[in-house]
């Protein structure tokens, strides 16, 4: 096989493994075609008012202040005196849509949403909202327009206000609260002198819904523990009492109306969420008006042993927690709509304030709900499995269900309510465990089929180093080639068993191609058993204990690489005893400034590790000093080049002015920090500044000499440009670090070259890597090529890990983007942030690049080694996966397999375009020599 062809089915091969993980644990768990359940019962409300506070944690809300009063004066009195109260428990992650789907549908969204956006639905799924008779909506365009455009019919109404206004810089973010208290408060009086709007507001089942996004604004810009955050706090409670004063004036004090006051999510101290830190999925639940239980005292002790109730001096009043997709049943309870047909919700009775009968219904209601959608998923898997393959559910059978409904109405005649409260609360567990069941009902299957492909494409790869490198025998017999056909065609028999079997039980497209890509990789594996036998026959000349060695050593790696992402400090470990290298293998001999430079740069690297990556204050002082530090490591790069071979005047002009834009950059950030801080907003200079480096850094360095070491500075100029705009702290020294020892790898690299033997050292500022490569000076790989490659690795998963952990939603501060713009927009921000992650990762990907040109060996040979390291390293992932219970858990290492399977996609992609342009300038390095002996 071709290189180039043995690259490109290496990419798709990745593609297929890459996309795998989100078919197999990412599908959307909803079901359609299921009839909506209403409780046969008179509500108590005809109307409900969800007040919905983004980004409000639990204990800002409840925490009395130093004094005994309370921030939010009319809500504590509603807990006092008027309604119940408890904590909303949110899921991961804990961000504003999957939050508002909670509450709003009642279940929790599958992570497929986050690639359709933040306002699009990727898939249908039914509301309390869609059930009502009408909703009014006010507040921020990122949340209203999903919940309209999933309505049927024209019944939502929702009024936002510009984007531009979700603006971290602003003066005072909670005028988007002020705005939206405004608009109700301008709408109702508009419905007294508008008889149809006051006809449609008279009528039952309808909702009104505030989205008060200036707290969560607040939260991002100066954190949950200033005096915007907690202020605004007191803001939105005044808005409450005079929201609520408002609507019982227009409804002439009917007792009709209920109340609901929640958040979305919590905010960490740092003013990050996404997460599951107790920050972050305690939010507060208030409610009162009609069909809500008012306050119950209690004197004896509550089962709730997390502290908060002394904490909030509560402990007299009963707390009700629920999770939040609970609400969204408790909401269509209250004003007599159908639950929505996709919650998950459970109706949580101790908020109710009516018969035990009423209670009895609903519960059975939502169980009717909860079982509908069990039974929509077993029919469907059952519709796609062969009979005599389907196992069913055991605890929820067809007879079991059968016997439920007799039973449950049998009770319900008895008025034996608690019994059927019970009984349903019973079965919807069950349900729900039936839902998981069937949801991942063929995951065991896909995984092993993806494992099967893995383990071949690995196995083949190895294959091809040893083919390639190794001195085997490569000559084809008759013999082989007898049997290469006679394995062609038992693959091609698997093959249409395969299909014929995906075919009957009607698999999406997706399943055969996870479950037939294993056998074209085994066969590729299986047809190379020559090169097995060969290696067999070799074994007593090879050094075993050497071979023996580096296996372990490099299995050791792989692991401590493998914990990395769970304990950052690991890498700590792993440079510690990197630092070691030149001492044990005997360069230190040969190289000692160069062994001890290394040495040095490896321990400063490990302390970044070991510092804190969330949680930090912004220090615009180091970020300061890390320009300092860059221009520093720049200036004596430049002047150890000079004591080498001379400057061109062009380049010596270009370094001074990068080292110029360096300066600038490194002081942006604190000009921009300053204003903020001052809240005169982001200077237009400074962005202006911040987008233009962007944009030439990615430019600039092409302008530069081809020679490498010129190539390599002044790409690190123009890294660390952009990524002091991108710093607020500590992070700012990173690159700097990097890149010194970086530097010192390449050069101590070359002194390992000549211990070995390899002549022909050439010094980095003469090396051009546009001069036509000489094919004859191109080696073989060696042993030591095998730890060149786990350095390399190393240090990738050290550049992504060295300042924060990608894997973790909340690791990276928002404030990090505040030089480009403040103004909320999540795939800008987003995008600048994983620009930021990913410029370490460049400086480590040209280091590898220069010390494959000066170690002369072939940059496909190298790749081969680093391919089959981080593929070990992936389905180590993917096993972890598949073990784990929990879903926090599942998510944590999927997302760690995520990762290092972009890494390798990436490798690969940079692996063909390298490939296409050396082969070009291989060509035409021959055709000179053919023509110019």
């Amino acid at each position: 096989m071709r290189m180039i062809t043995f690259l490109l089915v290496g990419l798709i091969v990745h593609v297929v493994f890459f996309v795998s993980i989100f078919d197999i644990y990412f599908t959307s768990p909803l079901v359609h075609g299921m009839t909506p359940q209403t409780t046969p019962m008179a509500p108590p409300a005809s109307r409900l008012v969800l007040v919905v506070a983004d980004g409000l944690r639990a204990d800002s809300l409840f925490t009395p202040l130093p004094d005994g009063s309370s921030r939010a004066p009319y809500l504590r009195n509603v807990m006092e005196e008027m309604g119940t109260w408890g904590v909303s428990h949110t899921r991961v992650p804990t961000e504003s849509r999957p939050g508002h789907v909670a509450l709003i549908a009642g279940f929790y969204e599958d992570v497929s949403a986050v690639a359709k956006g933040w306002k699009e639905n990727p898939v249908e799924f039914d509301s309390v909202f869609n059930e009502s008779r009408h909703t009014w909506c006010w507040g921020s365009p990122d949340i209203l327009p999903m919940f309209a455009k999933g309505a049927s019919g024209d019944h939502v109404y929702t009024h936002t206000y510009p984007a531009a206004e979700e603006d971290f810089a602003s003066t005072d973010a909670s005028r988007l609260d002020s705005w939206v208290f405004t608009q109700v408060k301008s709408f109702f009086q508009s419905a007294k002198s508008n008889s149809s709007l006051r006809a449609s507001l008279l009528e039952d089942k309808n909702i009104l819904f505030l989205h008060l996004l200036g707290i969560d604004t607040n939260g991002h810009a100066h954190r949950p523990m200033s005096k915007e955050y907690l202020d605004n706090i007191g803001l939105v409670d005044t808005g409450v009492a005079e929201l609520v004063s408002v609507v019982e004036d227009f409804f002439d004090h009917d007792a009709r109306t209920a109340y609901v006051f929640t958040s979305d999510h919590g905010m960490t101290n740092w003013g990050s969420h996404g997460a599951g830190h107790p920050s972050e999925t305690l939010t507060p639940l208030v409610a009162w008006g009609a069909g809500v239980k008012n306050a119950h005292k209690i004197t004896a002790a509550q089962s709730y042993n997390d502290g908060y109730l002394q904490d909030w001096k509560l402990e007299h009043l009963r707390r009700v927690d629920v999770n939040q997709a609970d609400i969204a049943p408790l909401m269509a309870s209250l004003i007599g709509v159908p639950f929505p047909v996709n919650s998950v919700g459970v109706l949580p009775l101790l908020y109710l304030n009516n018969s035990a009968q009423f209670k009895a219904e609903s519960m059975y209601t939502n169980a009717i709900q909860v079982l509908e959608q069990y039974k929509m998923k077993m029919a469907q898997k059952k519709e796609t499995t062969l009979s005599f393959l389907f196992t069913p559910y055991q605890l929820l059978t067809e007879s079991k269900q059968a016997e439920f409904f007799h039973k449950a109405r049998i009770l319900i005649q008895l008025e034996k309510y608690d019994d059927v409260i019970s009984l349903c609360r019973s079965l919807i567990s069950n349900a729900l465990e039936g839902l998981v069941y069937y949801h991942t009902y063929d995951r065991f299957f896909l995984g092993c089929s993806v494992v099967l492909g893995f383990v071949g494409w690995t196995s083949y790869v190895v294959l091809v180093i040893l083919k390639t490198h190794a001195s085997l025998d490569r000559h084809p017999s008759v013999l082989n080639q007898n049997r290469s056909h006679t394995l062609g065609r038992l693959c091609i028999c698997v093959t249409v068993v395969i299909t014929v079997f995906l075919l009957i039980q009607r698999s999406p497209v997706t399943y055969y191609i996870y479950c037939l890509l294993p056998v074209p990789v085994w066969y590729s594996v299986l047809k190379e058993y020559r090169t097995l036998t060969d290696l067999v026959r070799s074994a007593p000349s090879l050094p075993l204990w050497k071979c023996l060695g580096y296996f372990v050593l490099v299995a050791f790696g792989i692991e401590l690489l493998v914990v990395s992402f769970f304990h950052r400090a690991m890498l700590t470990v792993g440079l510690a005893v990197l630092s070691l290298w030149p001492f044990l293998s005997g360069l230190f001999g040969k190289a000692k400034f160069r062994s001890v430079s290394w040495c040095m740069g490896c321990l400063c690297l490990a302390t970044f590790p070991l510092m804190p990556v969330v949680g930090r204050e912004p220090n615009t002082h180091l970020v300061t000093c890390a320009g300092v530090l860059s221009l520093f490591t720049s200036a004596c790069y430049l002047w150890s080049a000079l004591q080498r071979a001379p400057l061109h005047l062009s380049d010596r002009q270009q370094f001074i002015t990068q080292m110029l834009h360096v300066a600038v950059c490194a002081y942006v950030p604190s000009l921009t920090h300053s204003s903020l801080q001052q809240k005169q907003g982001l200077p237009l200079l400074n962005q202006i500044i911040s987008w233009t480096t962007l944009a030439s850094s990615m430019l600039v360095p092409l302008l530069s000499s081809t020679r490498i070491f010129h190539r390599l500075l002044s790409i690190f100029l123009s890294l660390s440009a952009t990524y002091l705009l991108l710093s607020t702290g500590s992070e700012a020294l990173f690159p700097p670090v990097l890149s010194w020892l970086m530097f010192v790898w390449i050069n101590i690299e070359q002194e390992a070259m000549l211990a070995q033997g390899v002549s022909g050292r050439q010094e980095l500022s003469t090396i051009d890597f546009s001069a036509n490569i000489d094919i004859t000076k191109i080696r073989q790989l060696k042993l030591d090529d095998i730890r060149r490659s786990y350095f390399f690795v190393f240090f990738i998963i050290t550049a992504f890990f060295g300042t924060g952990n990608i894997a973790s939603i909340n690791s990276f501060d928002p404030a990090s983007v505040y030089c480009f713009l403040t103004v909320f927009n999540p795939f800008i921000m987003g995008g600048l942030m994983m620009w930021k992650v990913i410029i370490p990762f460049i400086i480590v990907m040209c280091t590898f690049e220069t010390i494959q040109v000066a170690t002369q060996l072939s940059s496909r040979s190298l790749f081969l080694i680093v391919l089959v390291i981080s593929d070990l390293m992936a389905l180590h992932f993917f096993f972890l996966v598949q073990d784990y219970g929990s879903w926090l858990d599942i998510g944590t290492s999927i997302s760690h397999y995520v990762i290092v399977m972009s890494m390798t996609i990436f490798l690969m992609l940079l692996s063909v375009v390298t490939h296409i342009f050396t082969s070009q300038r291989l060509v035409l390095w021959k055709r000179r020599k053919t023509h110019f002996p």
